[in-house]
């Protein structure tokens, strides 16, 4: 157990061939007991220097003074008890093992006290088992300063990851937006130098003019998909209570001209209300069913929208009868312009499902793909039933 639920661990003397002494601060009222004590410990191995207290606020300067490695406090202090120590030294910020050493305790009592944060306790009529907790305390105490490393490494990891995906927003958003203006001007002069000049040229010129206006055309297309990829992270909208239902209904009236044209039949069950970006959910679910719309396998689409409640979160599916996916590209899709297939099977940069992918994650969900039994694709992604209240709006 921590003798301290937070708290600066004293700072572990440096490696070396030498062991240095362990510092032991004792508190103890009998100087007899200190003594026996003392030769009980210098027995073992340990070099021992140790400092010694026997009131609270001896404790405390002796504390200042000079930090030890263990506390080894009687129970019994007449004034005070020992396990008054723990609290002394969460007072001082300090994590310090500390081993009771009392002439008699009682189980029950023996167990509220390590409850309260003693890591061990001896009695005095068994001081040969002293060494052993005491190694115990200093194995135990080890461990939590490697602990507090490790998090405080992965606390590093986590902020300079932050920052650099912040970083990396911010130049997908500055260099697709600054990009455009240049590259308009591109794709209007070749574009107007293939009206006027196509057919007064040799075929070769012809060719190398349809070159230049299709590249200026794509790379106009990629830009404007990384900047509203980007977008999505720079976007302050509200959280608020979201019919799911109205979402997804409005996500089908957008797409009302490509599921006329398809022949597509888009239906759903009873979707729940929950807290969520209404616009971003929305475009998930355009995505989504676009996608399903998109990938057809020459027969008219059929895509369902469900959901069901799992546990803290909804897990939303979305099931099409369209070409399918094989499982090894099932998170592969959801790379920023990745592909499986050309652009002459089906349009588009391959944009859709990675801006869906960063809209879940961002609401603290997660999303998947994976093959539909019978033919087809089931999309499914889940969303917290009830999101953090620090970011709750009011509906």
């Amino acid at each position: 157990m921590n003798p301290a639920a937070t708290g600066t661990v004293c700072e572990a003397e440096p490696a070396s061939t030498v062991r240095p002494p362990l510092r032991v601060l004792l508190v103890e009222d009998d100087p007899n007991d200190r003594d026996l004590i003392l030769r009980e410990l210098r027995k073992d191995e340990f070099g021992v220097t140790a400092d010694v207290a026997g009131t609270a606020d001896e404790f405390r300067q002796r504390l200042k003074m000079n930090c030890p490695d263990v506390v080894l406090a009687d129970y019994n202090l007449g004034q005070w008890r020992g396990t008054e120590a723990l609290e002394i030294m969460r007072e001082e910020g300090l994590d310090i093992p500390l081993i009771l050493v009392s002439g008699s305790l009682g189980d029950v009592t023996a167990v509220e006290c390590i409850k309260q944060g003693v890591t061990d306790y001896v009695l005095k009529h068994s001081l040969a088992r002293l060494p052993v907790a005491l190694r115990g305390a200093l194995k135990e105490r080890n461990a939590r300063e490697e602990r507090k490393r490790a998090q405080e490494s992965l606390a590093q990891k986590v902020e300079e990851l932050a920052r650099s995906n912040a970083d990396l927003e911010q130049f997908a958003y500055v260099a697709s937006h600054d990009l455009q203006e240049p590259l308009r001007m591109v794709a209007a002069y070749t574009q107007l130098l293939a009206e006027r000049y196509r057919g007064k040229l040799d075929d070769q010129a012809d060719k190398y003019i349809h070159y230049a206006v299709d590249g200026a055309t794509r790379m106009q297309s990629l830009i404007q998909d990384l900047l509203a990829f980007s977008r999505v992270g720079r976007q302050e909208t509200a959280v608020k209570s979201t019919d799911c239902n109205e979402i997804v209904e409005q996500a089908i009236e957008n797409l009302r001209t490509a599921i006329q044209e398809s022949g597509a039949v888009v239906t759903h069950g009873p979707l729940p209300r929950l807290m969520a970006t209404g616009s971003q959910l929305q475009q998930v679910f355009q995505n989504l069913v676009g996608n399903a719309i998109k990938f057809r396998d020459g027969k008219p689409p059929v895509i369902h929208i469900s959901a069901e409640k799992n546990e803290s979160e909804w897990m939303f599916s979305v099931a099409d009868n369209g070409i399918g996916i094989s499982a090894e590209y099932a998170e592969s899709v959801f790379i920023i312009f990745n592909r499986l297939h050309t652009r002459t099977e089906y349009p588009g940069n391959g944009i859709g499902l990675a801006i869906s992918k960063k809209i879940i994650e961002r609401h603290g969900g997660r999303i998947q793909a994976k093959p539909r039994e019978g033919g087809g694709t089931i999309f499914s992604f889940t969303m917290p039933a009830r999101m953090p209240s620090e970011r709750q709006d009011s509906a």
